[in-house]
């Protein structure tokens, strides 16, 4: 008994110590959080306050575009501000991957108003994995329990996948919001065709039994037996896809799998167009099957509505799988090459310094009155553009070329702005 109580004493003595440890590093993490999150209060004020200024520069540039009197050479520093505001959108957009974002009406309507932004990015990629696990698992067991029921044929599973059906898809809209929010890209038609499909699980689970369900149920079943495997000819085949864009840089590791033909689905597609089609074709036989039925029997509320809701879903599939396959016809006639996917965009561009070096033998006036715009401007970066001659045009950028500094550059920027206070007071 002495020896488990002299042993309980040294775990205790020990256990204090760590708590102290403990105590001091937690204390440390808290006064650490509290600068981390008005730091990025701050950047999110700052990324905000960035936008508003481009939307306000963006007008003004339409205003002068329109104009009859612009000159040549007005024309060409016109050109130059929209390739650095789409630089500059581009460059805030990756800043936005790393700070918290509001969330959507439907998040906020459902939700309340709660931050959902995942700033851990192996957390973000994790969640995003158990998203694509989800839909794959979730499918796969609608499917079997279609197959089953399709030939025990009873009402009680039939309300089963019909409640899956409703929770599936609403609990697919919920994430795919967090996902949103995130860094995923999923918009259109896409987003809307899960949202109407919330509505036709509803209408499904509130239909009650009787001839025109009866009707009806062989062939909705088979229907969910299609919709699930070609449910994981898309997750296996896009999983492929968006695999491969990624390491050649050219898609996000956020992107997700979801419904339909996407554009960046077009090389070694193959096989998988039919099946859409197939499943499209489909959707508006149930809204066909559907329409019959109500001349056919007593028709309840239900079979208007579900027809109605096939029909958009159906129309909207073709259309817009047609317009994404035409738009990808018409771009590869076309050979668009240059893509804006980069955020350092400076080598798809001249240098806006070339440019009026050349400007400046042909008109050199045009080149001194905007000099004398950037040195009444209070941009710092906008003097140094003009004074660039008596520093290394190796270490100074443009404000209208980047408006910061890349990690290859010799000096960093704030000595650069020293120096030249300096030699700036040593001349007054």
């Amino acid at each position: 008994m002495q020896d488990k109580l002299e042993v309980c004493i040294k775990d205790w003595a020990e256990l204090a110590d760590e708590y102290k440890e403990l105590e001091s590093r937690h204390k440390e993490y808290r006064e650490t959080l509290d600068k981390c999150l008005t730091l990025q209060k701050k950047c999110v004020s700052g990324v905000t306050h960035q936008k508003y200024r481009l939307e306000d520069i963006k007008m003004l540039i339409s205003e002068v575009e329109t104009r009859n009197d612009v000159t040549k050479e007005e024309m060409g520093e016109v050109g130059d501000l929209n390739k650095d505001l789409l630089r500059r959108t581009a460059q805030l957009g990756q800043m936005q991957v790393v700070l918290p974002r509001q969330s959507g009406r439907y998040l906020r309507g459902i939700l309340g108003n709660v931050d959902f932004s995942i700033l851990d990015k192996d957390k973000k990629y994790q969640y995003k994995e158990q998203y694509e696990q989800f839909k794959l698992i979730v499918n796969l067991i609608g499917g079997i329990i279609a197959i089953v029921n399709y030939f025990l044929n009873y009402r009680v599973i039939d309300l089963i996948i019909m409640f899956l059906i409703f929770w599936y898809y609403c609990t697919i809209t919920i994430r795919e919001s967090i996902l949103i929010i995130n860094g995923s890209r999923i918009k259109g038609w896409w987003r809307a065709h899960h949202f109407v499909s919330c509505v036709v699980g509803g209408v499904l689970l509130v239909w009650q039994d009787g001839p025109a369900y009866r009707a009806f149920r062989d062939q909705f079943m088979m229907f969910n037996v299609y919709v699930a495997f070609l449910q994981y000819l898309q997750y296996v085949y896009q999983k492929g896809c968006l695999y491969r864009l990624r390491s050649l840089g050219e898609r996000q590791d956020m992107d997700i799998t979801i419904n339909g033909f996407h554009s960046w689905m077009w090389k070694g597609l193959g096989f998988l167009l039919p099946f859409l089609y197939l499943g499209y074709m489909m959707e508006l036989y149930n809204a066909y099957t559907l329409y019959q039925l109500m001349y056919t029997y007593d028709a309840t509320w239900q079979i208007p509505a579900l027809s109605i809701l096939f029909l958009v879903l159906g129309v909207g599939n073709i259309t817009t799988t047609s317009m994404t396959i035409l738009v990808k016809l018409r771009d590869s006639q076309n050979k668009i090459l240059l893509k804006y996917r980069f955020t350092r965009l400076d080598k798809y561009f001249w240098s806006h310094r070339r440019r009026r070096d050349s400007v400046r033998q042909a008109n050199p006036k045009f080149v001194e009155k905007v000099h004398s715009i950037l040195e009444r401007s209070s941009s710092t970066l906008g003097r140094l553009s003009v004074t660039r001659d008596s520093v290394s045009s190796t270490q100074i950028e443009d404000v209208d070329e980047a408006g910061y500094q890349s990690s290859d550059e010799p000096d960093s920027f704030e000595e650069m702005v020293e120096d030249r206070e300096e030699e700036t007071k040593k001349e007054l």
